[in-house]
């Protein structure tokens, strides 16, 4: 039995999930390692960012509206982390499950919200049925994937959405730009940030079949010195 498909006694929102793969490319495997040595600390560390803006709660509402319009398929929230927007949708009443390539970022979702499932694997390499999910999120996840890998990622959300699913994404903007992490909290790491355009990310999402419905710039907090940008796009339903 493939490992994430239910069997025929659950409901469609019951889904599990295959673990990582040892052939995954290098930027997977060095971005596990790095989170798995920050996983602690940066639970400590980094806040839910839903709780603090607003306007990125509303988009994350707005995009579980679209997805319950659309039938009861769930919900991967891809680089879950700690877990915190799998929480929220799963309180806006989407079925959900969470998917972070860190174990050790996995354990600790899993300790935090006893009530959601939470499973280690990639985004890149799905092991899910074809037009098996109503939607994807992708919340500052994709920022870890370079340029040249971004199509293949947006073909796999293809396939595994449903006619009419959406996927949500958010990133920090840049002109495809690179950032280099060796340390963070004191750990020694090897983190690779890959700032993407938006017109790169529409324009592949596009290429791969997912047509743009929404596109968010949101401007720099704090001390940032990076827009934000929140996309939406949705796979176009059989009747379209």
């Amino acid at each position: 039995m493939n490992p994430w498909k239910p069997p025929p006694s659950r409901s469609p929102g019951r889904v599990t999930c295959a673990s990582v793969n040892a052939e995954d490319p290098d930027f997977i495997r060095t971005a596990r390692a790095s989170y798995d040595a920050l996983a602690t600390d940066y639970a400590a560390h980094v806040p839910d960012g839903l709780a603090t803006r607003p306007v990125d709660r509303a988009l994350v509402t707005a995009f579980a509206d679209l997805v319950r319009a659309n039938g009861t398929a769930p919900v991967a929230d891809l680089g879950c982390g700690t877990g915190h927007v799998t929480a929220r949708l799963h309180e806006l009443g989407v079925p959900v499950f969470g998917v972070d390539l860190s174990p050790r970022m996995v354990a600790l979702a899993r300790r935090t919200y006893l009530e959601l499932r939470f499973h280690v694997g990639t985004m890149t390499a799905l092991d899910l049925p074809p037009e098996t999910l109503g939607g994807i999120a992708a919340l500052h996840s994709v920022v870890h994937v370079p340029r040249e890998h971004l199509p293949a990622l947006f073909q796999e959300f293809h396939r595994v959405l449903v006619p009419g699913g959406h996927a949500l994404l958010a990133f920090g903007t840049g002109d495809d730009d690179h950032l280099h992490m060796a340390e963070r909290f004191g750990h020694e790491i090897a983190l690779d940030h890959h700032w993407h355009s938006t017109a790169t990310v529409g324009s592949l999402l596009e290429g791969a079949g997912l047509h743009l419905v929404a596109r968010t710039l949101l401007e720099p907090e704090g001390n940032g010195k990076r827009q934000r940008a929140v996309l939406l796009a949705r796979k176009p339903a059989k009747e379209d």
